[in-house]
């Protein structure tokens, strides 16, 4: 019991470090990130028709690579199912976006996808 008595003064930086050190499912990704790269996409979700234009495929890709954990790509498809829901894209454009800019986002772009299915 004395040993035990000892050895906490020595495992209490080591558990501390260790909580320091484990990953955090706190998404870094905010929807401010999200809308910097998608904003150049609005006007052709609204309105557009064909491919999409390069700055529209550029911000895409950027936020497909941003978004690389669980928790990122669930906070950046909640921020894009929001902000679907207050612009009135058209939803056909919006799904067809990752394919038409050549990337893979790990969710459909719409405003009735369920973001807590998405790992």
């Amino acid at each position: 019991m004395n040993s035990f008595k000892q050895a906490i003064p020595f495992a209490m930086p080591l558990l501390m470090l260790l909580l320091l050190l484990a990953p955090s499912s706190v998404a870094a990704i905010t929807c401010s990130d999200v809308m910097k790269d998608l904003r150049p996409c609005i006007t052709y979700l609204k309105s557009g028709s064909g491919k999409p234009p390069a700055p529209c495929c550029a911000g895409a890709s950027a936020l497909a690579s941003a978004a690389s954990t669980t928790a990122d790509k669930r906070a950046a498809c909640n921020c894009i199912k929001s902000a679907a829901r207050s612009m009135n894209i058209n939803t056909e454009l919006a799904k067809a976006l990752p394919g038409n800019c050549n990337i893979h986002l790990s969710f459909t772009i719409s405003p009735s996808v369920d973001c807590s299915t998405i790992s």
